[in-house]
């Protein structure tokens, strides 16, 4: 037998649906970024330095004392311990492989005066286990950074739901999430989430040249080819790669966060494609 449909509940002025704005509230919720007729890439960053912006690089650790990193502002690590418990320590090793001694390199270039942040969940060898990721990005984001460098990112399926639900609770919590695209054609994560900002490589030499990707996942290419980066042992070698890509773009964003104090990251993301050098804004 075919129920009859249950007639709406008229609305009477005293209660509203779960996340409805009621009379008054909107007046509690202006937005304060004052918008000019055209976003262009000077109002977006330019004359910024990043500074006030705490920028974490989830890596492989960071030499702190590199000439092209200088000063961390803290730097911990992740391990699990025997028992299986994972714990977040002082770090006391810094960078065991080069990779995120990199990546704060490129970050400091764009953005020199950024606070720097360190989380280390890759070893020596670049070995690391997806619980550890997961863990220091969930320490990251509770931290809540303004941007967190994630130039890694992991194949296995079975971590791609608890780190989509990680990237949607620092998009909501306004911490930017800007992450590698694999540099193979494979299924990895947590750039292929549209509550991140991916990020590809691009051959210019320009470091604040970036371009809209208009067919997604991946969302921008930044720079990655043939970069000079630093490297452990203050030493600096030229590479390529998405992972380079990545924190060029994390620089870009500091700095226009530092220019617009409480950006979200939707509000950023917007200001990205209308500021990048394919669609118009970078002049």
């Amino acid at each position: 037998m075919v129920q009859p449909q249950q007639q709406p509940e008229r609305y009477t002025g005293e209660t509203l649906p779960a996340w409805s704005l009621p009379a008054a509230a909107s007046e509690t919720i202006g937005v304060s970024v004052e918008w000019p007729e055209r976003v262009t890439r000077d109002w977006a960053l330019g004359d910024s330095t990043g500074a006030g912006i705490r920028v974490c690089i989830l890596d492989s650790g960071v030499q702190p004392d590199h000439p092209l990193v200088g000063a961390l502002e803290g730097a911990v690590a992740l391990r699990k311990t025997e028992e299986g418990e994972i714990v977040v320590e002082d770090d006391t090793e810094g960078d065991l492989c080069g990779h995120g001694t990199a990546c704060a390199g490129i970050v400091r270039s764009l953005a020199p005066d950024a606070r720097l942040f360190s989380v280390r969940v890759l070893g020596a060898g670049f070995k690391g286990s997806g619980a550890v990721l997961l863990e220091g990005l969930r320490w990251a984001i509770g931290q809540g950074y303004d941007v967190i460098n994630m130039s890694l990112s992991t194949t296995k399926k079975q971590f791609s739901g608890l780190l989509h639900e990680l990237a949607d609770s620092a998009y909501f919590r306004r911490s930017v999430l800007v992450a590698s695209a694999h540099n193979m054609p494979v299924e990895s994560y947590p750039w292929r989430f549209s509550s991140v900002i991916s990020v590809g490589s691009h051959e210019e030499h320009d470091p604040l040249t970036f371009f809209y990707n208009p067919s997604p996942p991946v969302e921008f290419f930044a720079r990655g080819v043939n970069v000079e980066v630093a490297w452990i042992g203050g030493a600096k070698i030229r590479s390529s790669g998405n992972s380079f890509a990545t924190p060029h773009m994390s620089g870009i964003c500091a700095l226009i966060l530092a220019k617009h104090p409480g950006l979200t990251p939707f509000q950023l993301k917007n200001i990205l494609y209308l500021t990048a050098s394919n669609v118009g804004g970078a002049v």
